[in-house]
């Protein structure tokens, strides 16, 4: 008879109570005790019993409609499914096929209706001890959860674990980077995208050491970890880690998560020919307005909307709508009489300058960040040189991260050697020439400048208008604070900016 062997555990075979191999060696022993068998196919998984997508499997089950062995021959049921369902799924495909199905150490035989029953019994116990086994690991994840202890997975950028593995505490230089992120989402309106391309930009690296990306930045935003909290299955339990972001703070970033998730016109990149896309506020019911058009015998006439009323009706917000031409057009001669008056811009640019100097321990903590960035590197590259040099690494192997290390490390003394320039460098005030060169340039978008260029210009100028009715809006603009080294530049070259 012809005999196929199927052999699996679920992961490391040092943990494993049977492993491939003693359960190789074993089938192998059996086969040979019987009289007329002999093994011609070897199937082996290394992966969970709950599910049946198992290369090695499936290919068994195709090999048994090919007709290319008699017998599936296992060492234990549980080594082919941990459900009854799964089971029973297998049982009846090799049964079509015609193949028989046998275990090594429980006696029953499929050719049967005894064997079939006890099949069956074998597989609702494998199946009730798995699910104990997932319950009691369970209940110890929760157990730990509730007494604030780390549960395992990825460690939250910005904390570590603490020597005993059992609790977070703060990295700092990766600390501060957490609340620059929460700082610019949630004060400055910056995207996950803006966000993610400004922190790789400047050479910061999430924890598996690669670029971030929107959705790792989504990520941090939304981990309850950097309020102290360590959460488990929906639960969130207070644990001793020292917390990174304040309540406020956290839940604000949230509430314009919750926003942004069903509202666009939140999104300052959003491409449309509306000037102030995702700055116009309803005080009414906190949403923004939308863009929106409509056509009639004068043509099309364009009009902001506030969220809720369009998408509701007015039982929800019955906030006024507001003419596009008309807005857009206000907001840009505010904007240029704002600039004029000299005096108060003075003013609110000295206190924004001064409030500049309490940025420089977050300048001070990315520079501790990249030294121990770099130290690391350096580390990483001569580990590999001594294995290329004692000759237990070839070169093949060696060169590929050895060039990656290369290159990442020129990136970090890169940024180093920026912050180093910053720091040697002491910010100027925005000049009277700089003020001057601010003013002709929005004059200049204002009169000749494409649609295109005055909504870039509103854009980085403006932070937010609030509208109570029709009669009511209140705008907030935003100023450069310093001059850039390069001297003037365009308002949105600059990112230090200070409500007037």
């Amino acid at each position: 008879m012809r005999i196929a062997t199927y052999t699996r555990i679920s992961t490391d075979e040092e943990h494993q109570p049977y492993s491939l191999e003693a359960q190789a060696v074993r089938l192998a022993a059996y086969v040979e005790s019987q009289e007329g068998w002999r093994i011609t196919r070897r199937f082996t998984d290394q992966a969970s019993g709950a599910s049946l997508e198992r290369p090695g499997l499936e290919r068994a089950l195709k090999e048994a409609d090919a007709k290319r062995f008699d017998l599936l021959l296992v060492y234990r049921v549980d080594r082919l499914s941990r459900s009854v369902r799964g089971l029973a799924h297998v049982l009846e495909q090799l049964d079509q096929a015609e193949v028989l199905f046998r275990s090594a150490t429980e006696p029953f035989d499929t050719s049967s209706s005894a064997g079939r029953m006890m099949v069956q019994m074998l597989g609702v116990f494998a199946e009730f001890e798995r699910a104990t086994i997932v319950e009691r690991v369970i209940a110890g994840m929760e157990r730990k959860a509730a007494r604030g202890e780390w549960n395992g997975g990825s460690v939250p950028f910005g904390y570590r674990l603490d020597a005993e593995r059992r609790y977070l505490e703060p990295e700092p230089a990766e600390a501060a980077v957490v609340e620059e992120i929460f700082e610019r989402y949630v004060e400055r309106l910056h995207g996950t995208q803006a966000i993610a391309r400004w922190l790789s930009g400047r050479g910061y690296r999430t924890k598996q050491s690669k670029p971030f990306n929107p959705q790792a930045v989504l990520t941090i935003l939304r981990n309850r970890a950097y309020l102290g909290q360590i959460s488990f299955r929906g639960t969130h339990h207070a644990a001793p880690h020292t917390p990174l972001i304040e309540a406020a703070l956290f839940e604000r970033a949230q509430a314009i998560l919750r926003e942004r998730g069903e509202d666009h016109s939140l999104r300052r990149s959003n491409q449309s020919d509306y000037l102030l896309t995702g700055l116009v506020k309803c005080v009414r019911c906190g949403k923004r307005y939308l863009g929106a058009a409509a056509n009639g015998n004068g043509g099309r006439y364009r009009y902001y909307v506030c969220f809720s009323r369009q998408r509701y009706g007015r039982g929800t917000c019955d906030a006024d709508s507001l003419p596009a031409d008309e807005l857009e057009q206000a907001i840009l001669e505010q904007l240029q009489d704002l600039l004029a008056r000299e005096d108060d811009v003075r003013e609110a640019i000295s206190v924004a300058f001064a409030d500049l100097t309490k940025q420089q321990p977050k300048r001070d903590a990315e520079l501790t960040r990249i030294d121990a960035d770099i130290r690391k590197v350096d580390e990483a590259l001569d580990r590999y040189f001594r294995a290329f040099e004692n000759g237990s690494m070839p070169e093949q192997a060696c060169a590929p991260r050895i060039a990656d290390l290369t290159k990442r490390l020129s990136e970090l003394q890169a940024r180093r050697d920026e912050l180093a320039a910053d720091a040697a460098d002491t910010p100027e005030p925005l000049s009277e020439d700089d003020l001057h060169a601010l003013q002709a340039h929005v004059a200049q978008v204002i009169a000749d400048g494409e649609p295109a260029a005055r909504k870039a210009l509103l854009q980085a100028l403006v932070d937010e208008i609030r509208v109570a009715s029709r009669d009511e809006i209140y705008p907030f603009f935003t100023l450069p604070t310093v001059r850039p080294p390069y001297g003037s530049v365009p308002p949105t070259r600059i990112e230090l900016v200070h409500t007037v």
